[in-house]
């Protein structure tokens, strides 16, 4: 398993897609490749109310990538050191092997260049000691970014703020 790991707030986020730009921004992309994605789910009908939520779709940085196994030139590699999953452009063929081969879509075609791009968590950044730029644009705050054993305690810490503030919420009512 990765070192790191991305949590998302559903009930936070509002779909503004900030993220996905601020991705494309910091990469350097073209329309079409998204490393991460923002998919829609719904409307549904909830208190009568049609209501919409949001899925954060990054590389989830699998323990036995496929998309690492499956890549014939080895450009498609995952660091030891922390379990993050990326692309050496250098090895990169543009045979798209790794993208048939990830469930989840994480590859992305690149067609100005003719090679693959996918989340590697900006991996220049985490060596720096920062963030990856989606998260650190998100505009609700919904994106937590972390080590995994951290994530358990802050999925609890929302968790319980939710239940107060429902508690609070039926007092007064």
């Amino acid at each position: 398993m990765s070192k790191y790991f991305m949590l998302q707030d559903q009930q936070k986020c509002i779909g503004c897609h900030a993220c996905e730009i601020q991705c494309k921004s910091h990469k350097g992309l073209p329309n079409g490749p998204n490393p991460c994605q923002i998919i829609p789910v719904g409307p549904q009908m909830i208190n009568d109310l049609p209501r919409a939520s949001f899925i954060f779709m990054p590389c989830f940085h699998c323990e036995n990538p496929w998309c690492v196994s499956a890549c014939p030139t080895g450009a498609m590699k995952r660091r030891s050191k922390d379990g993050i999953v990326f692309v050496d452009h250098n090895l990169c063929v543009g045979c798209k092997t790794c993208i048939t081969a990830c469930p989840w879509g994480a590859p992305q075609w690149n067609p100005e260049i003719g090679k693959v791009v996918k989340c590697d968590y900006c991996m220049n950044r985490i060596d720096e000691g920062l963030k990856p730029a989606c998260v650190t644009t998100c505009l609700t705050h919904c994106l937590n970014f972390g080590q995994t054993e951290h994530m358990p305690l802050i999925k609890r810490e929302r968790y319980a703020k939710a239940m107060a503030a429902s508690k609070g919420a039926a007092i007064h009512d």
